[in-house]
């Protein structure tokens, strides 16, 4: 199985690369190029950067998923759940670049779709099953079934996790580097996890983490190709296509594999990127007017202190792969 798992990451980086500049040139030619807001001055000149690029590893994964694991109902689900994502993402796209302003769905309009989406995947979970339904508690060997709630908590998971890595895809490479360190330490916490299904006789269940191992491990491959065109400088933007597309295939590994509550480690920039912007509003609506920082989401604060996004995009992506190393060493120990 690891050998399989290694096999479909590497095609699915070939498959990226593979389409991806083909993706580059059509959005050139359609001149679907990014909209960037007014007060974000620091990126008046990435305005008209082809955008939607998402399509590139939203395809590569869905290609190579489903090739090397379609016997797991979990991994087609996922699939499944990722291209609806990146349908509503796609459609903000399209509207701001149609009205060439980066104004695309209204806010309502795109949390009803989201919730809809979250909706059939939480009930999903409900009556698959399994892990699905299963609570991992961290740094420990304990589970807990907790029967339907398990829909809610996995509904707001779904909301939370498409709507950080939309606020995280603010700079070169940002939301790609961060989400790629932590699909590589899904793909060996699962891996080890199965391992020790597998030995403990539980084939079934085994089967089913293998399969989410190997979605995590196409992601890899199909987002280190992204990030070819999508480091800095950004030949090509992810858009809402890819960022939506992204998180809500991040919740669905996470739920449908029983370790939801891992988002709260390996997701800590999602969460730090989510809570500076809350915090931010709240601040400013109390004091009317007053900042916290001097923009948010947080990594626009440390781009107008003088930071370049690249240095920025690196420590994130460091903090995020400690926190993967600290995740993969407690799954092994227990």
């Amino acid at each position: 199985m690891e050998i399989k798992v290694i096999i479909a990451c590497i095609v699915a980086l070939i498959v990226g690369l593979l389409i991806g500049y083909p993706i580059l040139l059509l959005m050139r030619k359609l001149k679907a190029g990014q909209q960037i807001l007014s007060y974000v001055d620091a990126h008046k000149s990435k305005a008209g950067t082809p955008t939607m690029g998402g399509w590139i590893f939203i395809l590569a994964i869905s290609i190579c998923g489903l090739a090397f694991f379609y016997k797991s109902k979990e991994v087609v689900i996922a699939v499944l759940g990722m291209i609806s994502y990146g349908a509503v993402g796609f459609l903000d796209d399209f509207l701001k670049i149609k009205h060439h302003e980066n104004l695309g769905l209204k806010a309502y309009q795109k949390i009803i779709a989201q919730s809809g989406i979250a909706v059939i995947l939480s009930i999903f979970c409900y009556f698959n099953g399994g892990f699905s339904k299963t609570i991992i508690i961290p740094f420990t060997d304990l589970t807990f079934d907790i029967g339907w709630w398990i829909v809610p908590l996995v509904f707001m998971l779904y909301i939370a996790t498409t709507n950080a890595v939309n606020l995280l895809d603010g700079l070169d490479g940002l939301a790609t580097s961060v989400s790629s360190v932590i699909f590589v330490s899904l793909a060996v916490i699962l891996m080890i996890f199965g391992g020790k299904l597998a030995y403990s006789g539980n084939n079934l269940a085994a089967d089913s983490i293998y399969g989410l191992a190997g979605l995590s491990a196409v992601t890899v491959g199909g987002l280190l190709a992204f990030l070819c065109y999508n480091g800095f400088p950004a030949k090509i933007f992810m858009g809402d296509t890819g960022s939506l597309a992204l998180g809500g295939l991040m919740a669905s590994i996470f739920a449908f594999s029983g370790e939801l509550l891992l988002i709260f480690i390996l997701g800590l920039m999602l969460i730090l990127t989510c809570v500076s912007v809350i915090i931010q509003v709240l601040y400013f609506k109390a004091t009317k007017g007053k900042r916290v920082w001097l923009m948010t989401p947080l990594h626009h604060h440390y781009q107008y202190k003088g930071v370049h996004e690249s240095k920025i995009t690196v420590c994130y992506t460091v903090i995020t792969l400690v926190c993967g190393l600290i995740c993969i060493i407690s799954s092994i120990m227990y």
